[in-house]
């Protein structure tokens, strides 16, 4: 009788200790959406580089050309640590001008750089940066680095060459480093940032915008090296379709003659909503 009575307790105690365990986990999730009323911040930094505050005031930073970026505000390019304490950070691919400051960033941080896998692996394997400062992902696969913040990885019609000054000889060398690839990135509140990385025109923009619906896309501009603004006013107005949209990648490179104009102009007609920013501005949403 009393073993049944002592078997009955524990079974009580521990239908108890595990309805607690599920009622703080709901409220811990419901804290996350019910917490993320707060607005959202974007701050241009230059060419394709943001700094994003999420509703929950978590800072994201993606493709850091600030040192070595003409038009950088001058209060990070000259103290990297103003940019504040970096939560996430995303490189989109290789290039200088995308990878910039992102593995001094990292170490000044101590927070992973995620990036395109084959990027990441040269990182690692050269030295730049520790293993476990580093985090590889691909196109299609999705990451949760922080609570309530959703990033997938998408195409990006790009190359991807990393240049490294090996120390011990101190001349640049070339290195394979994966594909190219752009972000969506999902907020507490469920807001989507598609920030498209460089990339020129492809058919599955359409896919990638009915698949995960971007509410705001930032899309390069500059031509040469990615859609001039003719193509990317097409890809917008044709394929993707967001409420809005921030142009990039322009007004940094003079081989990258695409104008902030022009983008206007091509799309006049559209209701997108132009978002343009200026170089050190911030944006709320």
């Amino acid at each position: 009788m009393h073993i049944h009575l002592f078997k009955g307790s524990v079974g009580t105690v521990l239908s108890a200790v595990l309805l607690m365990a599920f009622t703080s986990s709901v409220q811990a999730q419901a804290q996350v959406a019910s917490g993320a009323q707060g607005k959202t911040e974007i701050l241009w930094l230059g060419q394709s580089a943001f700094r994003i505050k999420s509703p929950n005031g978590k800072i994201i930073l993606i493709d850091p050309w600030i040192t070595g970026g003409p038009k950088a505000p001058p209060i990070y390019k000259n103290d990297l640590a103003a940019l504040g304490p970096i939560d996430l950070l995303l490189v989109s691919h290789a290039h200088v001008d995308h990878l910039g400051d992102a593995p001094a960033i990292a170490k000044l941080n101590n927070t992973k750089l995620y990036g395109p896998a084959d990027m990441v692996t040269p990182l690692v394997t050269l030295g730049v940066l520790p293993a476990d400062l580093t985090h590889r992902f691909n196109k299609t696969g999705n990451v949760t680095p922080l609570p309530g913040i959703k990033v997938t990885a998408v195409k990006a019609e790009h190359s991807s060459l990393l240049v490294w000054k090996n120390p011990a000889t101190d001349k640049l060398e070339s290195h394979p480093a994966g594909e190219a690839m752009g972000y969506i990135i999902q907020l507490e509140n469920g807001f989507k940032i598609w920030h498209m990385g460089d990339t020129g025109l492809f058919g599955d923009m359409k896919f990638i915008s009915e698949h995960y619906k971007p509410d705001l896309v930032l899309i390069p501009i500059g031509g040469n090296f990615t859609m001039a603004p003719d193509d990317a006013a097409y890809a917008i107005r044709t394929w993707v379709k967001p409420k809005m949209v921030t142009p990039m990648h322009y007004n940094s490179n003079p081989i990258a003659k695409g104008t902030l104009a022009e983008f206007q102009e091509a799309m006049k007609g559209s209701s997108i909503k132009i978002i343009p920013m200026t170089e050190g501005e911030t944006v709320q949403f």
